[in-house]
């Protein structure tokens, strides 16, 4: 039985050299993991190492668990992409809604059954992981830009009642994986470029000596975009270094590093803005030079260890700084700006034991995590000058999470699972802007978590699932108080918003040939957080939903070099109790930005000769852009075309490649901004556009 554990702790601060100085003098770190192409390797491999994803806190194959999940390994995450943003390769995730490739300003927004398609910005509803360390804050909140998607190896995606164990987070976990150090050393250059400006130059490189092994990733991103104000300049640099002290037990420390000083942002347009000019960005956009930038900086550290103890445990520690400032396309209260230290700890112990005939397998974990923003906030006129600060504040948030798993087995074809989770949450505002400290304020939350599933292998190849699951959010700091009337104060009559997830499923697969996912999924909520129709920068518990659907997916290997895979969501999700601040009864509306139909598809063939070439289509039925349902968006799809081969001569692999994407030059919206103001909803997507690219390994 394989198992392994993982623990989080802060390691203090100080200070990082910027990303682009790191990648201009990343050289030396290149030439090290060359060198390694000189060491002996213990084995001989092609992939890098394998990573059990963990769906329920415990490592099992996918097809034996009774939860819903789906991973999605290197080729699909990695061949001929662009990669602009995560949902180029996860949109073949059945249950999962991405909104805003095209916004290096507001952050790639992100939704699973419906959960999160509210965030005016980032993730909010949505546990998310990378190499084990959290991207998401004590307070809910995510981003996904300081994911490296050149190293990204593997991506496990968890819906339903089995996320329940991850903590804040309503709508389901996202666990990313990057390259580990692998036994063959292999040094590679990368180099794209394609429509509307856009190009990348990047190395990689790893290997394993002795007892280390390294693997390391860095690149440069530019991009002017498809309409006007959408430039962004981005530098990456992710690096492992792993040392095996024994057979049993390892240590790896992992640097990731962003500097993207800069990404505009062009704002969102009205329809007859659209109809005038798809490619022009909002006229305060483009006045006040709508943007951000960002530098943020990770330093993590995991300990494994499967021979001291029974069982297998682990320990991880990391921080994360992150500096931030952004104009929004607005004048007013609209220039933000924090420095940002997250950091934090936990454990995880795994094993097996027997509970009287019957086979045990459990996890314990305990884990801590503490959020510090110095945040700022100022005034600007019409055109971009300061006309004084609104916001100067402290914002602490503190998360502790203890949590335990079991799963039982009755007989061979039979197991239970049974887990819960405890949480504390602490949130604090200090206010050192008004005189009083009118804004200041605190508040904790204790919550309550838990998932029970009945698993049941109707044959070698088939397996059968019923779970239920409960689930909170808690307010962010956004929508404890607004911050353009700090003399409104704090809002302590919040509460955390409560789900509870009702799920049937089906997994398995025909022969050798095709392997299917299904389930259908039931989850209603109280105290749902909503924007206040005629105060949108206030927001309350006032509403109930519903969110009913049904997931799908297929993978098919039609012979030795075709293969077909889709996924489809049919969903509805509903106000159950809703009445805004207007007094319109809003119960029976659909929830804003979500489809009630998605239906990704992709055909594949990919020779014996290196040779490949995917052919793919997402489409969305008509969402509305409001919470009244005024407001009506059709539906649209898209097809995509990538295309390379890959040959090999002597030690230097070359492969090329080439993309079309929206292939039918279709007219669609890559994000709605949901309630926005003034019917400035609609964020255009880039018509017809082309990327190639050439990677060369050594």
């Amino acid at each position: 039985m394989t198992r392994e554990v993982g623990l989080y702790l802060f390691v203090g601060s100080g200070t990082f050299t910027p990303v682009r100085t790191l990648i201009s003098h990343c050289h030396p770190v290149l030439l090290a993991g060359l060198a390694l192409a000189g060491a002996p390797a213990h084995a001989e491999r092609n992939e890098p190492l394998t990573i059990l994803i963990t769906a329920p806190r415990l490592a099992e194959d996918p097809l034996q668990a009774s939860a819903a999940y789906t991973r999605v390994d290197e080729t699909d995450l990695q061949q001929a992409r662009q990669g602009l943003q995560l949902d180029e390769s996860l949109s073949r995730v059945p249950g999962v809604l991405f909104r805003n490739r095209y916004n290096f300003a507001q952050n790639l927004r992100l939704s699973i059954r419906g959960f999160g398609a509210r965030a005016p910005f980032g993730v909010r509803g949505i546990r998310l992981l990378v190499d084990g360390f959290p991207e998401t804050l004590p307070d809910g909140q995510s981003q996904v830009d300081g994911i490296d998607l050149e190293s990204v190896s593997r991506v496990a995606v968890i819906r339903g009642p089995a996320s329940a164990l991850y903590g804040n987070a309503a709508g389901g976990v996202l666990q990313v994986e990057t390259l580990e150090p692998p036994e063959v050393p292999y040094g590679e250059l990368r180099a794209s470029a394609g429509s509307e400006g856009f190009w990348r130059l990047g190395v990689r490189a790893g290997g394993v000596r002795d007892d280390w092994g390294a693997q390391l990733s860095a690149w440069r991103l530019g991009y002017e975009g498809y309409r006007e104000q959408s430039r962004t300049r981005k530098d990456m640099l992710n690096a492992k270094l792993r040392h095996d002290l024994d057979e049993h037990r390892s240590l790896t420390a992992v640097l990731t590093a962003l500097d993207q000083p800069l990404g505009q942002d062009p704002g969102g347009l009205t329809l007859a803005e659209v109809r005038a000019d798809r490619r022009q960005a909002a006229p305060n956009a483009l006045a006040l030079d709508a943007g951000q930038a960002v530098r943020q900086q990770r330093l993590g550290l995991t300990y494994r260890d499967t021979a001291s103890l029974p069982g297998a445990l682990s320990a991880r520690l990391f921080l994360t700084r992150r500096d931030f400032r952004q104009q929004l396309p607005f004048p007013g209260p609209s220039l933000i700006g924090f420095e940002r230290d997250f950091y934090g700890a936990g454990l995880d112990y795994r094993g097996d034991t027997r509970l009287g005939q019957r086979a045990l397998r459990y996890t314990l974990g305990l884990e801590s995590a503490r959020q510090r923003d110095d945040r700022e906030r100022y005034r600007v006129d019409a055109e971009g000058n300061q006309t004084g600060q609104i916001q100067d504040a402290v914002e602490t948030a503190t998360e502790t999470g203890l949590y335990g798993q079991a799963e039982l087995a009755f007989g061979a074809r039979t197991d239970l699972t049974l887990g819960a989770r405890y949480d504390r949450v602490h949130f604090r505002i200090d206010d050192r802007f008004t005189a009083d400290a009118t804004a200041s304020g605190r508040r904790d939350y204790d919550e309550m978590s838990y998932s029970l599933g009945l698993g049941f292998q109707a044959q070698p190849a088939h397996r059968f699932y019923a779970s239920i699951g409960s689930s909170f959010e808690t307010p962010s700091f956004t929508e404890f108080y607004d911050p353009t009337r700090p003399e409104q104060g704090f809002d302590p009559t919040l509460d955390p918003q409560q789900a509870l997830n009702l799920e049937l499923g089906a997994k398995g697969v025909f022969g050798a040939s095709a392997r299917y996912e299904l389930a259908l999924f039931q989850v209603r909520t109280r105290d749902e957080i909503v924007q206040v129709a005629t105060d949108p920068d206030r927001f309350a518990n006032a509403a109930r939903t519903r969110r009913d659907g049904l997931e799908a997916g297929l993978e098919y290997q039609l012979s030795g070099h075709w293969s077909l895979s889709g996924a489809y969501t049919w969903g509805r999700y509903r106000f159950r109790e809703f009445v805004d601040a207007s007094g319109a009864d809003l119960r029976g509306k659909a929830l804003p930005g979500l489809p009630t139909h998605s239906l990704f598809a992709e055909l594949a063939w990919r020779g014996p000769n290196g040779a490949y070439a995917v052919l793919d289509g997402l489409a969305h039925s008509r969402v509305h852009a409001d919470n009244a349902n005024q407001v009506e968006v059709p539906g649209y799809a898209v097809f995509n075309l990538r295309a390379g081969v890959r040959r090999s001569s002597g030690t230097m692999d070359i492969e090329t490649f080439v993309g079309v994407n929206n292939l039918a030059d279709r007219k669609y919206f890559s994000n709605l901004r949901i309630n926005a103001a003034g019917g400035r909803y609609y964020e255009p997507a880039p018509e017809r556009n082309f990327h190639a690219g050439v990677r060369v390994r050594f």
